[in-house]
């Protein structure tokens, strides 16, 4: 099948860099245009980049001249699918019209995740709310979304445990400086600190989890009825948010049951073998003091980061306490959105 030209949003931006580094060498799509702030707009991508998530900014783009961020322009450069890193701020009307023009838009940003029609898609856990699109006021286009970065890892790690009958879930969040973006947290604030405070992390958190684990009803979703108690901080890490959740079940639960729960979960991307899916999505480390982001996030030996790692397990009645450990800018963010786009086009609805 030939492959689909990419539109990518903000591209110059650490998730926007993403974007790039997994789509350069896709089977399924190729990048057509890139867009960025008007600082960049008119330059040479591989001139103007502050290049981060890899040894080099990949050849492809290297003299791709920066396009504007307007609807008007993308829908000129006439991509078939479009990938937006775009600050929230600004993505909600551009992402909108885009869609209402006709085309397919997949986006990191928080700006559409909670509209009712707008699936919050992590396919290992609800793939049948990619349906929701059919019931978007969107024109001939439509919106899927990916989960806020730390949401993301906890939803995976809770989807095989909903059999248990989960009730309640505390989850405490150690948030990377690069889920900020690449100057969102000065050096001064972040070094040798943690700040225990990020703005509309937890309310996120809260909603989207609700949503993803949520009952698809025609055209909405019903919200799970789980009880979500969060707390967020962001820590002097690089990448890699770690998470201490504790879940409350309906019944006592054993070590045993839950490690076979989550060492056997896998989903339709698996089925798909979907590039961007790893063959295990949940991968339980055994160490006492385990995972950890210096340890656990490596991208070597075919792990793409989007594998989350969970230790830590501890069953005391009801009640099951771990750690879980996601990269936030790729299964958080780029690659869950890459992975989206995938399962659409296996399902017929990306042409």
């Amino acid at each position: 099948m030939k492959k689909l030209r990419a539109c990518i949003l903000g591209a110059t931006g650490i998730v926007g860099q993403h974007f790039i580094r997994i789509l350069a060498d896709h089977p399924f799509f190729e990048i057509e245009a890139l867009t960025a702030s008007p600082r960049s707009q008119g330059h040479e991508y591989g001139r103007q980049v502050d290049w981060l998530v890899s040894e080099r900014v990949p050849e492809i783009v290297q003299e791709m001249v920066i396009q504007d961020t307007c609807a008007d322009t993308v829908l000129r450069l006439d991509p078939d699918i479009v990938f937006s890193a775009l600050p929230s701020g600004i993505a909600s009307d551009i992402e909108a019209q885009l869609a209402t023009a006709g085309l397919p838009v997949f986006s990191n940003t928080g700006a559409h995740r909670m509209d009712s029609s707008v699936p919050i898609l992590i396919p290992e856990v609800n793939p049948d709310h990619l349906e929701l699109i059919k019931y978007q006021d969107l024109g001939d286009g439509y919106i899927v979304t990916n989960s806020n970065c730390s949401t993301s890892g906890l939803v995976l790690a809770l989807r095989p445990l909903m059999e248990l009958g989960v009730r309640k879930l505390t989850v405490t969040t150690f948030q990377a400086v690069s889920g900020a973006g690449r100057r969102g947290v000065s050096s001064l604030d972040i070094l040798g600190n943690v700040i225990p405070f990020i703005t509309n992390e937890e309310a996120k958190i809260v909603g989207e989890t609700k949503k993803i684990l949520g009952t698809r009803s025609t055209g909405e979703v019903i919200p799970a009825p789980i009880d979500v108690n969060a707390s967020c901080a962001r820590v002097p890490v690089l990448d890699g948010h770690l998470e201490s959740v504790v879940i409350d079940m309906d019944e006592p639960v054993s070590i045993d049951r839950v490690v076979e729960l989550l060492e056997n979960f896998t989903g339709e991307p698996q089925a798909l073998t979907l590039p961007m899916a790893p063959s295990r999505p949940l991968v339980v480390l055994h160490e006492n003091d385990r995972p950890q982001p210096k340890r656990d996030l490596s991208l070597g030996s075919g792990d793409l980061g989007m594998t989350v790692k969970l230790g830590r397990l501890r069953c005391q009645g009801n009640q099951l306490n771990m750690f879980l450990l996601v990269h936030n800018t790729i299964r958080g963010a780029a690659g869950a959105s890459v992975l989206n786009a995938e399962f659409a086009r296996a399902k017929g609805v990306l042409a």
